[in-house]
């Protein structure tokens, strides 16, 4: 197979959206986690997991969005 064929964009793509996937899944989960913990160990109920998670899943949202959602322009 020749190099820089169409195939091996389309592997490109994929290997971004599974990264996209991942960090979102990761913030998620890790902050949802300390919530959690914290939670066990405070005695506050679930309140600090439901927190944990809505902050993971906008701190994930903004990771992505500084990773891939700013246009690379020359117009400052």
């Amino acid at each position: 197979m020749r190099s820089g064929s169409p195939r091996t964009d389309g592997w490109q793509g994929i290997g971004i959206a599974w990264s996209i996937t991942s960090t979102l899944l990761a913030s998620f989960l890790v902050l949802g986690g300390l919530g959690y913990v914290g939670d066990r160990v405070l005695d506050t109920g679930k309140v600090l997991t439901g927190i944990g998670f809505v902050l993971g899943a906008g701190f994930g949202v903004y990771t992505v969005y500084l990773q891939y959602g700013k246009l690379d322009s020359d117009d400052g």
